[in-house]
């Protein structure tokens, strides 16, 4: 075996390994590549492997990725970072991603921020060249041509609907608006308002859609609806056109559980006890569920699970795999903020 290199910043190179073991370049980057079987035998191997360990030798993923034509990451294109939701999406897809060594970088495209307006527009790629920056899209809760501007990169679409021109991973979010229609109607409630989020996508159409339906179902259902961003103030300001109605609603049925705390505060500043006056529904089932007060009765959407199984779909698509669409069930949570509505109405 060779003496030990002269190893310059600190930092060893292949180049070290191969002085080290005395070996060539080539059959350092066959072995710790991964290739070695067959090509180099298993005393070799193990010289290299133990020269790279000694001299805490590490692969350079950069220019390994580079030679491969990939970069092993994965861009999350989400409609708000302001939405708790979002965030356990995340956390559900890096965690698969760091298993088979990818990262998971979230980029909101448009989003609106905390002064309210909406999100969810064309998305213009972050990247002066996605195919080049990104090996894959996930895209929450968005629409397919709103990725225009990412080119031919592979994606899958979460929350985002069936009829998706892409792998797809959704919940049953009629299922979701169904149990809670069907809640308020058993507590007693008819006038029902729907605070709903103010964008045009398939997973708020769909849950619109399936609360009106089940309303109007019920013998003299009523169903008002008022649209706000995906934020407490905007929210507050929807839910209090509706309490200002003529014949304000006796339940309001929120798109979000962060808009649902926006609903209390315009119930709050009209003298309305939750849920005594008014009951209050979420949905998505994050924290602030439990700490509005009274605790918020809302439908629960496995989040990590979305962006686990998201990231999963990706990984099968990138291996030129054709995943197929899945649904996720979702789950009617029943807490202190509903309520049969009062004598007087």
């Amino acid at each position: 075996m060779a003496s030990g290199p002269r190893i310059r910043n600190g930092r060893p190179t292949s180049k070290d390994v191969a002085q080290e073991a005395g070996v060539s370049q080539s059959t350092v980057s066959l072995v710790l590549g991964g290739k070695s079987a067959g090509r180099v035998s298993p005393a070799t191997a193990r010289a290299v492997q133990e020269a790279a360990e000694r001299l805490g030798y590490r692969p350079n993923a950069a220019a390994r990725n580079l030679r491969l034509g990939t970069t092993r990451t994965v861009l999350l294109v989400v409609p708000t970072l302001t939405a708790p939701f979002f965030g356990s999406v995340y956390i559900g897809a890096a965690r698969v991603a760091a298993r088979h060594g990818f990262g998971v970088v979230v980029y909101p495209p448009d989003d609106a921020g905390p002064d309210g307006g909406t999100a969810g527009g064309p998305a213009g790629s972050p990247f002066a060249a996605a195919h080049e920056a990104i090996d894959g899209i996930i895209a929450s809760s968005m629409t397919r041509e709103a990725l225009r501007g990412f080119g031919p990169t592979p994606v899958v679409m979460l929350d985002s609907g069936p009829a998706a021109a892409a792998p797809t991973v959704d919940f049953a979010v009629e299922d979701g608006m169904r149990a809670v229609a069907a809640h308020l109607a058993a507590l007693g409630h008819r006038r029902i308002g729907h605070v709903a989020v103010a964008l045009d996508e398939w997973t708020f159409r769909a849950r619109g859609e399936a609360v009106a339906a089940a309303v109007r179902a019920l013998p003299g259902g009523r169903y008002d609806r008022a649209a706000g961003a995906i934020d407490v103030h905007s929210a507050r300001e929807a839910a209090g056109r509706l309490l200002d109605l003529p014949v304000p609603p006796t339940a309001l049925v929120c798109d979000d559980d962060l808009m649902a705390a926006g609903a209390y505060k315009a119930a709050r500043a009209r003298g309305l006890d939750i849920p005594r006056d008014l009951s209050v529904t979420g949905f998505d089932d994050v924290q602030v569920a439990v700490a509005l007060e009274p605790e918020l009765t809302t439908v629960r959407l496995p989040a990590r699970e979305l962006g686990a199984q998201g990231m999963s779909a990706l990984l099968d698509l990138l291996e030129g795999g054709r995943p197929g669409p899945r649904s996720l069930p979702v789950e009617l949570v029943v807490r202190a903020s509903t309520a049969p509505p009062p004598p007087r109405v």
